[in-house]
């Protein structure tokens, strides 16, 4: 993509008003376009990430024998009445239609999917059944001043599976652990596996959290054994603080950012909706199920908000929206072009083709954070072009075609 035709260029300044570190890097490097509190445009380099993320997300799921679908963003009020969630959910965006009845904007899909399933499963035979979408979820924050972090729209991936035993849900929630700890070492964070309460559902949830400086949660991590704890479960069971119950090693207070949230339903809405399956023996059983949540999004501002440095993003390699950052500093562009008609053909590069400044190309390229720059020069002869990774010091000479 040539930078001279992109929607979406770098800002001089970052936006006045924002507190958070990822919405003041992602709004002035050019990702996102903030609509109103906690809702935002996601630009050309914007997408470009969340696709990046979203495949990731998809190759991993379908590894867990996940099956893609894609549901409602409106719902009958009817179906949350059936749950109990019309009054309680706090956070829900409630509506009339033109004929004056109720329906909500989806915050989470439990109400809209068992019904779904419900119409498909019928006996054991048809379990178990895994099913994930992504998708755009709405919730009435009061507090949406963190960038992605927090946000009235958002991105989500939901993957709920549906069994006949706790036996087979127990196996199958191990499995997705693996497949999330998968997708967040691909991204390049390191996400906390983190013991969390669990609601109305389950006693226990699990959590993957991430270390940022604007977080919103206090987990207590012991590096010995690699896991973690919320800080309200800690304070429900009167754990000590300093060591681990799992194999005695010091405790680290800190500060983190959820990006996955794992937990067992158990039978909770195949009861509200008289969800059941008929079993080996001719008996009516109501299906047990396991919901995982993994904020995509939200995840894209993690990554933003770790990391980065005093000139800008720093994207990992894997969900960068290019590899390169092109720019010619010649005062004959056919070296360039052909370099980037060749890394153009696999969606490998941004060519900066402006006129300006080499300074403000190189502080743009900074800010953008694509994890290698590309100098072409009058200094360099033959097939020479000098490249830089976005996180050292030094650039180096390579020729154009060891570029791939």
């Amino acid at each position: 993509m040539r930078y001279s035709h992109f929607l979406g260029k770098t800002k001089r300044e970052a936006p006045a008003g924002e507190l958070s570190l990822n919405a003041k890097l992602l709004e002035q490097a050019g990702y996102v376009n903030k609509l109103s509190a906690g809702v935002y445009s996601y630009l050309p380099l914007g997408k470009k990430v969340i696709d990046r993320i979203a495949q990731i997300i998809r190759e991993e799921m379908n590894a867990v024998d996940g099956q893609e679908i894609f549901l409602p963003a409106l719902h009958p009020a009817d179906n949350w009445k059936a749950t109990g969630r019309w009054e309680t959910f706090d956070v829900l965006f409630r509506l009339k239609d033109a004929s004056e009845k109720d329906l909500a904007l989806g915050p989470t899909h439990e109400e809209v999917l068992y019904p779904l399933m419900k119409s498909y499963v019928k006996s054991y035979k048809d379990l178990p059944l895994s099913v994930y979408q992504i998708q755009t979820k709405f919730r009435d924050e009061l507090r949406s001043k963190s960038g992605l972090l927090r946000g009235r729209e958002f991105l989500m991936k939901d993957l709920y599976s549906f069994h006949s035993d706790q036996k087979d849900l127990d196996e199958y929630y191990e499995r997705v652990v693996v497949a999330y700890k998968n997708i967040f070492n691909r991204v390049g964070v390191k996400a906390i596996f983190t013991d969390a309460l669990g609601g109305t559902f389950s006693h226990r949830s699990h959590e993957f959290q991430v270390e940022t400086s604007s977080g919103e949660d206090t987990v207590y991590y012991c590096q010995k054994c690699d896991h973690g704890w919320n800080k309200e479960v800690v304070d429900e069971d009167k754990m000590d603080k300093q060591k681990c119950i799992k194999c005695q090693g010091e405790l680290v207070e800190l500060k983190c950012s959820e990006v996955g949230n794992i937990f067992k339903l158990n039978s909770k809405y195949s009861e509200d909706f008289d969800f059941k399956f008929t079993d080996e023996s001719g008996e009516n059983k109501l299906v047990i199920a396991g919901c995982y949540g993994l904020g995509v999004s939200r995840l894209m501002g993690v990554i933003a908000e770790v990391f980065n440095d005093e000139l800008g993003l720093c994207w990992p390699e894997n969900i960068a929206p290019y590899k390169y950052h092109l720019i010619n500093l010649s005062k004959d562009s056919e070296k360039a072009e052909k370099i980037y008609k060749r890394l153009s053909e696999k969606d490998l590069v941004l060519y900066d083709d402006r006129s300006d400044s080499v300074g403000i190309k190189f502080k743009d390229a900074d800010l953008i954070g694509l994890p290698v720059r590309i100098v072409v020069s009058d200094k360099l002869s033959g097939d020479e072009v000098e490249i830089k990774d976005r996180v050292s010091v030094e650039p180096r000479v390579v020729s154009e075609n060891s570029l791939s």
